[in-house]
């Protein structure tokens, strides 16, 4: 069993497993289910160790001071770190139970069996059930890292396939999510946004204040934070309106007009040498001349804007203050770190705030849901007694998010005679992925939270460090898989950039991979040699070639092509340690310059497949997301702020675009978990730039190939 984190912080069954009366399993995760169906798979792997039905196995809602806690939901992390914990907690229990069935019938352990969670004596024809030997009683004993688990060739329930939890509700349309929340006397909250990031308050207009109070409303203002609440949703939505258009606001210069393409390689700068996808405290070294080896050298610059998250529903919270408790429900991905961050910048104390999980609709990364969470617990202390169900508009969602981060990739390699790389240099320029609220000196956590920048006596905005450990934030996947010689890797941490920015799903691998493919892609056509042989020919790792060639097949490369289509392939290892991913995409041109996806085949290998219903998901959901970031998605803004706000101005993927996929994925029942929901989204963008260039000879390296950028490179 592979060492978990996560056992390490919560070493006691109890923390994990409770076996109810009704003879229900319930099972306690820090991680959180935002769509990528870690519940299912938990339940999944839980209800095989413990040999039970699966509909016997309750996944707990994550709330603080209750389930273990495993950080943030986020990195693909979950089945490595709670699905491993999980694993050795069942099994752990497992051997317990048969241990008390054998005292409590007395028999020989070795003569017991397992059927939906009854302990069955062969040799007294005896039983006894799991809840009976509890008894609504605690393990009392720690979790064993290296108790027995099953072989995957005993399986009788890992591999069925089934309702994904949580499915129903929502296909249903029920009340799911933490927006639909009611609560009895529940007042409706909406905060008023100063313009743009720079603007603070000079005054409110009394008149309008006066008339908000006779109507039934109540108006919170702290500095700059503004909030109106009313029990009437669409009275507090109206009331918000008028307090922002009647206040007097001082907007000083406005966001700073700028191309960030330029400033990202001209700002100041924080520059490490990044060697084996960990960055160094050292020297930058120059890029060397060419070796007397090589007979080419190719270079070239690939660039990423700003993207946001795109929530479908914007972020919301519910905060309840009665007495000292806090009580705050949020979709937050990470309700510890949230904890005592918030704790910290209130001043209180951490046992008096309690933050439960509650589904919100869907987002992978740090969006709006930590900043409406602190938004809500604002209004609540200032309305105590009282439920207060805060919800960002659209236009906050989209303007006031954290963004990730505009990106510039510089690369130069070298081939030798016989078309192999004998030399690589990628340079990454980007703002920090690192901006959760994680609680840190000096501050850091509290400086993290939005609405604590415009408060009285507000916190000055953090100046981000660089993150240094293993493919992580920007340098997430600079550092390619190929088996290259001379490899030359820098990432620069970009000061003064415009826009606010944090984790969106990747970090920094969606375009250091965008980069990667797309210029191997180059290479291979310098080299004479077919771009999906040439992959193969840079790598030792067979796993990534089974891959490779697994999405080759699927989609018949080799084979021709309808006239005016193309075809491109994308590869990587995320974080070269989890799951692997290779995508074929077929597109075309069209005569307006609309890129129209056809098909796309997808290969995947994430280890040992728990769900495979819920693995494709991943991968078609991920290239689906990475899709919409190629063609359509960019943030932005003038002084005024940001511009992008609905659906118009950021433009998204839509159903008349979807292309057929095929699915393959490679199960390894013996190799460990991989985790899989960020592995496609680079390979993505790299195959869809590659079969732009294949079916229209245009080679684009500014992300997102709209109309307008193919018509400019057509014109070139």
């Amino acid at each position: 069993m592979p060492e978990s984190a996560s056992l390490k912080k919560s070493p006691e069954l109890d923390q994990w497993i409770s076996i109810g009366p009704d003879g229900k399993v319930l099972i306690r995760t820090g991680k959180v289910d935002i769509g990528q169906r870690i519940s299912t798979a938990l339940a999944l792997v839980a209800a095989e160790e413990l040999d039970i039905d699966i509909d016997r196995v309750v996944i707990a809602r994550t709330a603080t001071g209750i389930d273990p806690d495993e950080g943030i939901t986020s990195g693909s992390n979950s089945m490595e770190e709670a699905g491993n914990a999980v694993r050795a907690a069942s099994a752990t229990a497992r051997r317990h139970l048969l241990s008390l069935a054998a005292d409590a019938l007395a028999v020989d352990i070795a003569t017991l069996e397992i059927s939906d969670g009854l302990i069955h004596s062969r040799e007294t024809n005896r039983s006894i059930t799991y809840e009976e030997l509890m008894a609504d009683q605690s393990f009392r004993i720690e979790v064993d890292p290296d108790a027995p688990v099953k072989d995957p060739s005993s399986y009788s329930i890992i591999g069925q396939t089934i309702v994904a939890r949580g499915l129903k509700e929502v296909v249903t349309g029920q009340p799911h999510f933490v927006q639909d929340m009611k609560m009895p006397s529940m007042r409706h909250a909406r905060v008023v946004r100063p313009p743009h990031y720079q603007a603070r308050l000079n005054s409110l207009d009394d008149s309008v204040v006066e008339r908000i109070g006779e109507n039934g409303g109540t108006i919170v203002c702290d500095g700059s934070f503004i909030a109106v609440t009313h029990t009437d949703e669409y009275s507090a939505v109206k009331a918000a309106e008028r307090l922002f258009e009647s206040s007097d606001w001082d907007t000083g210069d406005g966001l700073e007009p700028q191309d960030v393409f330029e400033r990202l390689v001209a700002n100041d700068r924080v520059s490490l040498p990044v060697v084996d996808g960990v960055p160094q405290k050292g020297e930058v070294m120059p890029l060397a001349p060419p070796l007397p080896e090589a007979t080419s050298t190719v270079s070239a610059r690939y660039e990423k804007p700003y993207l946001m998250h795109g929530s479908i529903g914007p972020s919301a919270a519910v905060a309840l203050a009665e007495g000292k408790q806090l009580t705050i429900w949020t979709h937050s991905q990470g309700v510890y770190v949230l904890r005592a961050s918030l704790a910290e910048a209130l001043d209180v104390e951490m046992d008096d705030l309690k933050i439960i999980h509650v589904p919100g609709s869907g987002c992978y990364g740090h969006n709006g849901a930590d900043d409406a969470a602190v938004d809500a617990a604002l209004i609540a202390l200032a309305t105590p007694g009282t439920p207060i169900l805060l919800k960002w508009t659209r236009e906050d969602e989209h303007a006031w998010e954290p963004y990730g981060s505009c990106m510039s990739m510089d690369l130069t390699a070298s081939l030798d005679i016989k078309g192999k790389v004998i030399s690589w240099s990628q340079e990454t320029y980007s703002d920090t992925y690192g901006m959760r609220p994680r609680p840190e000196p000096g501050g850091a956590g509290p400086a993290r939270l939005l609405p604590m920048q415009y408060r009285e006596g507000a916190l000055a905005p953090l100046l981000p460090q660089p993150n240094m450990s293993r493919h992580a934030g920007l340098h997430r996947n600079l550092d390619p898989l190929y088996s290259f010689a001379n490899k030359r890797l820098v990432k620069n941490l970009v000061r003064g950039l415009p826009l606010r920015t944090s984790a969106l799903r990747t970090l920094g691998g969606f375009a250091n991979v965008f980069a990667i493919e797309s210029f191997m892609d180059e290479l291979a056509e310098d080299a004479g040699i077919d771009s999906v042989q040439f992959r193969l020919d840079n790598l030792d790792d067979e796993r990534a070639k089974d891959v490779i060639a697994a999405a080759a097949d699927a989609i018949g490369w080799g084979d021709d092509v309808s006239d005016g289509r193309g075809r491109g392939i994308g590869f990587a290892q995320y974080k070269n340690i989890q799951a692997y991913a290779a995508v074929v995409v077929e597109l075309e041109v069209n005569d307006l310059a609309e890129v129209k996806l056809h098909r796309v085949a997808l290969a995947g290998d994430a280890g040992q497949i728990i769900d495979h219903a819920g693995l494709t998901a991943q991968y078609e959901g991920g290239f689906l997301q990475a899709a919409s970031w190629t063609l359509y998605e960019a943030v932005t803004y003038d002084r005024t702020g940001i511009t992008s706000r609905d659906w118009e101005t950021y433009p998204i993927l839509r159903f008349d675009n979807i292309p057929e996929i095929e699915t393959v994925l490679i199960d390894r029942p013996k190799e460990r978990f991989l985790g899989a929901g960020e592995a496609v989204s680079g390979p993505t963008a790299g195959a869809i730039a590659n079969a732009i260039y294949n079916a229209t000879s245009l080679r684009l390296r500014r992300l997102p190939f709209t109309p307008d950028a193919i018509r400019a490179a057509a014109m070139e």
